[in-house]
């Protein structure tokens, strides 16, 4: 496990508002080639986010999918700390380090068609920051409040830059009222500091409802103008990859229809996690890898 120290280059949890910081590093970089095409690549670098059809098959997904019911059926997993549920239902919600808990998951995160393209991004060797199954139940399903990444994972992770990529793949078909993620192109270009010190043990309220580490309403409302608002929707099988700055969130799935996913964030082996930028400890090593 690494512990270092470094200059804080992106400011944030502090008592009194700061000005948004324009971003420093590039959102695609250079030196490893791989399986996106060079339109793609183009259009993940200036929106921050790039949408792969057909990531998965059909045979995959069906697998997938059972591997997600067969998790969410074991009452023994729920008594663990890496599985969170809903506090009124006992659903599952999420479960992390699903690529420890799941053999089939933790092969998926080796697949060329998955490393390569994070490597291709990240320009370097990565490896998994954090990885996570989310579900979104029909008519229950909760939504997540406006957020970027990288303001979490830099003040209570440690992450020292925004050069990390995540990668959503849709195990069920995402449509435009189903809860699907909704992004702002271009805004992984502009960092917005939060106001608000981090809590002790932040993250046991924060994976279920994120109140510490949002952006004001008006610094939505100023990147909402600015760079528009854009919806993943798309078939099973489909994965959108974007940027750990990207501003992003999701309404409640108040329809019929289930929203589940695999989530995994790659991360730079050039972008180790540091102490804490604006936290007292580090989270879990189940949410945030330390090498």
């Amino acid at each position: 496990m690494t512990s270092l120290t470094i200059d804080d280059r992106y400011r944030t949890r502090t008592r009194h508002r700061l000005e948004p910081i324009s971003r420093l590093e590039p959102t695609v970089w250079s030196g490893v080639d791989g399986p996106i095409g060079a339109a793609t690549l183009a259009g993940h670098d200036s929106r921050g986010f790039s949408v792969h059809d057909e990531l998965l098959g059909p045979d995959e997904v069906r697998a997938f999918r059972a591997e997600l019911d067969r998790l969410a059926a074991d009452e023994h997993l729920k008594t663990d700390e890496r599985v969170i549920v809903e506090p009124r239902s006992r659903d599952v919600r999420s479960i992390f380090e699903v690529h420890k808990i799941s053999p089939l998951i933790g092969e998926l995160v080796q697949d060329p068609r998955v490393a390569d393209r994070a490597r291709q991004i990240l320009g370097s060797e990565v490896y998994i920051h954090q990885s996570r199954v989310n579900y979104m139940p029909g008519f229950q399903g909760k939504g997540f409040y406006w957020h970027s990444d990288f303001e979490t994972w830099h003040a209570e992770d440690g992450m020292p830059a925004p050069r990390a990529v995540s990668m959503s793949i849709a195990l069920t078909d995402n449509y435009p009222f189903n809860g699907g993620l909704m992004v702002m192109p271009g805004s992984q270009r502009t960092f917005i500091p939060c106001v608000g010190e981090t809590p002790d043990d932040h993250y046991k309220a924060s994976l279920t409802a994120q109140e510490i580490g949002v952006p004001s309403q008006a610094d939505i409302t100023m990147l909402a103008r600015t760079c528009g608002i854009d919806q993943f929707t798309g078939p099973a099988g489909s994965a959108l990859m974007f940027d750990s700055n990207l501003m992003h969130g999701s309404g409640n799935n108040i329809t019929p229809f289930p929203r589940s996913n695999i989530f995994l964030v790659f991360n730079s082996v050039q972008n180790l996690l540091a102490d804490p930028f604006a936290a007292s400890a580090p989270r879990p090593e189940f949410i945030a890898t330390r090498l």
